[in-house]
């Protein structure tokens, strides 16, 4: 990519568009998986079933992904040689490791305490890279704007709704898990971009992790039947909007700091609750008051954690107050 295109990419209107764009493409998942469960006849326990279906969906993101390079680049993607066990890695971290969590720990607790763990990766992620491997500043605007945030999604999640504080390692334990995942899978997104193209980097990663995925779901007694014209499409819809949503996504990781673009993952609850009283006739509340202010707040914690601090240019050149 050209220097001209890479500076681009680090405008903040357009990080904050493309990162829309991918968190609305996410957020329509949360419901097409579930309309996708009933047309594949997949039951809420089945969590081989579920597995494979993920799997089979991200194996085809994969192709996708490699497919959308080769016509853009007019060469087909194909990995370096140092660069096949970095994506092995990723894509054992961020699509095998992230997903059979995830799909277990939801199997074994409720979907909000699910979703309110699960936005926890937009912590983990800022703090990776400022704590651990001193890339970024950890300031007092960044953790206060990761709050208002997540305040926000447990706003949304809770309306009308109870939180209990039980806790199961198999439960709630594996949503963190997942979430930790994630979160690890960003930053390691950063580095390999660094020296591969993102299409292969992404279109790879998803083959190996959706096969470590298919293999699993088999195991596990796994089944997905139920193909039809309408069914199917709902299957592309999903594998592409994974290869869409994650390209975009790695672009703007491997041009921008990790906390500026993982903060805009507090969207995709929110993204995912909307469409879902769009699409499923779920949650009619999230158009009343509370509803309402967890999308301010989301908007303004993402706002906290972006703002350009005008001491930017003190002696230190530090973003707000470093701790």
């Amino acid at each position: 990519m050209t220097n001209e295109s890479s500076s681009f990419l680090t405008r903040p209107a357009v990080i904050c568009g493309l990162a829309m764009v991918c968190c609305i493409l996410w957020g329509s998942a949360f419901p097409c998986v579930k309309i996708g469960y009933e047309m594949f006849h997949i039951a809420d326990g089945d969590v081989g079933s579920q597995i494979l279906f993920g799997g089979m969906r991200f194996f085809l993101s994969g192709i996708i992904t490699v497919l959308i390079g080769w016509g853009l680049e007019k060469k087909f993607p194909w990995p370096k040689k140092e660069s096949w066990w970095p994506v092995t890695k990723l894509g054992f971290v961020q699509t095998f490791v992230q997903y059979i969590f995830f799909y277990i720990g939801l199997a074994n607790t409720t979907g909000v305490k699910a979703s309110i763990i699960e936005s926890s990766n937009v912590f983990i992620a800022i703090l990776i890279p400022s704590l651990l491997l001193r890339q970024e500043k950890l300031t007092l605007m960044k953790i206060f704007g990761c709050i208002v945030g997540f305040v926000g999604v447990v706003l949304i999640n809770l309306n009308g709704s109870s939180l209990d504080m039980t806790m199961k390692v198999t439960g709630e334990g594996f949503i963190f898990f997942a979430a930790v995942s994630y979160a690890v899978s960003f930053v390691m997104t950063k580095e390999y971009a660094k020296k591969e193209s993102t299409f292969v980097l992404c279109g790879y990663q998803f083959i190996v992790g959706g096969a470590f995925m298919i293999l699993v779901g088999g195991c596990l007694g796994g089944r997905v039947s139920g193909f039809t014209p309408l069914s199917t499409g709902l299957f592309l819809y999903l594998a592409t909007l994974s290869a869409v949503a994650y390209y975009i996504w790695a672009q703007l990781l491997k041009y921008n700091p990790v906390g500026k673009v993982s903060v805009y993952g507090f969207m995709n609850p929110v993204c995912g609750v909307i469409l879902s009283a769009l699409l499923l006739q779920e949650g009619s509340h999230i158009w009343g008051f509370y509803g309402i202010a967890a999308l301010v707040l989301v908007c303004l914690g993402i706002y906290l954690v972006n703002r350009e601090d005008r001491t930017l240019d003190s002696h230190d050149g530090s973003q707000g107050k470093p701790l």
